[in-house]
């Protein structure tokens, strides 16, 4: 995978919490109960206002990170770099599957500048994210379990594609019929799940409107 890619793809992650909210969900590895993350009695009430709010957290938190990229972030610069190293890289592939070691050869003497241009995106990208972690993470842990309750919205299909239990974003019906489980509903979306979701819906057109995205297209 060309390294633009993974950053690509680590930046759209972090943006999103993802990896945060799959490793949270009240810390299911040291035996909390999984997805267990909202109110009881939580400030916002109502499946439909709760499903707009946290969505709105989600595009409101996003525009955040993309002020702060754009601020922080050259991005013409960032795309020079990166279309430079992946038409190298390209190149490099292509030479490999032909078997052209003249032109191998060539491209390896690259090599030392491609890893320090790689290196240098890779630091321009992890700037904001020493802006945006400590508030990102104070309004997910902090905030939205106390403005919402367990689950906040009702998908008409099962969600849990990834076999087993490690990335449920909604409800069984075996953990609906379990009444000490948080959900109330087989189908129900838990809060971090439609965060998720509707965060991730709405990154890549505010990035496009922001000037932020990292698409060459």
């Amino acid at each position: 995978m060309e390294i633009n890619t993974i950053l690509l793809l680590i930046d759209s992650l972090y943006h999103q919490l993802g990896f945060l909210q799959n490793f949270s969900l009240q810390f299911d590895f040291f035996g909390g109960q999984r997805g267990a993350l909202g109110s009881d009695d939580p400030i916002v009430k109502g499946l439909i206002l709760s499903m707009f709010a946290v969505a709105g957290f989600g595009i409101l938190l996003n525009i955040f990170n993309s002020a702060v990229r754009k601020k922080m972030v050259d991005q013409t610069k960032l795309k020079r770099i990166m279309k430079e190293t992946r038409a190298w890289q390209k190149e490099r592939i292509a030479a490999m599957r032909s078997k052209d070691q003249a032109k191998i050869n060539e491209l390896s003497k690259k090599s030392a500048y491609m890893n320090k241009m790689s290196m240098e995106m890779m630091q321009m990208n992890m700037r904001p994210m020493m802006i945006t972690f400590v508030p990102l993470i104070l309004i997910f842990y902090l905030v939205l379990p106390q403005l919402f309750t367990y689950t906040v919205a009702i998908s008409p299909i099962p969600l849990n594609v990834i076999p087993g239990d490690f990335f449920q974003l909604t409800c069984t019906a075996e953990q609906a019929a379990d009444p000490e489980h948080v959900c109330q509903e087989a189908g129900a979306l838990f809060l971090w799940a439609w965060y998720f979701l509707s965060s991730i819906a709405f990154s890549g057109i505010i990035m496009k409107l922001t000037k932020t995205s990292m698409d060459l297209s």
